[in-house]
């Protein structure tokens, strides 16, 4: 499943960042989201070099279909959150809960996958979107606030995609060959 989860960790990683870096001023801005996008694309193509490709086919229906619920309710509760906020007049707060509604995400993912480290990005995106809170409460910018989300869940995810990377990898290349 794209290499392992590293592709879908990258590119959402890419979209944190570039909520993180939105209150840069340009060039650091370009340099930045430039950066980020070097990043996730290096991961896309470490999991391609050093990951095996996935085995045993398609996921048996009981678990894709219990991913299905785990993704539809994410995004219902991210649609509803962002309505909320938007005609509650804090859309600041969209960042932050959504961090919070994706971080929570993980945890029953980490049961239907069978994969204990996807409970690092949980508890970094539950951190990111706390954080982005308690900064918004302390009566932070929103800048401050987006920087603060952004940059701290888009290194969860690069970071899980990196020991993904690296952890697997290394297996693979240790497994005897059949």
């Amino acid at each position: 499943m794209f290499k392992s989860g590293v592709g879908f960790l990258a590119l959402f990683g890419v979209g944190w960042w570039l909520l993180g870096t939105s209150g840069f001023e340009a060039p650091l801005r370009w340099v930045a989201v430039a950066a980020g996008c070097v990043l996730a694309l290096g991961l896309m193509l470490a999991a391609r070099r050093f990951l095996p490709a996935s085995e045993g086919g398609p996921f048996p229906p009981e678990r894709r279909r219990r991913f299905n619920q785990i993704n539809l309710l994410q995004w219902l509760l991210i649609i509803a959150t962002v309505i909320v906020c938007a005609r509650t007049g804090h859309p600041v707060l969209v960042p932050p809960l959504v961090a919070l509604i994706v971080g929570l995400h993980f945890v029953p993912l980490a049961a239907v996958f069978a994969q204990p480290r996807l409970r690092v990005p949980a508890a970094a995106l539950v951190l990111a979107g706390a954080t982005g809170l308690a900064v918004r409460m302390n009566e932070g910018a929103d800048t401050t606030v987006r920087l603060v989300v952004g940059i701290i869940a888009a290194l969860s995810l690069w970071g899980t995609a990196a020991w993904t990377v690296v952890r697997l990898g290394s297996l693979s290349r240790k497994a005897p060959a059949a």
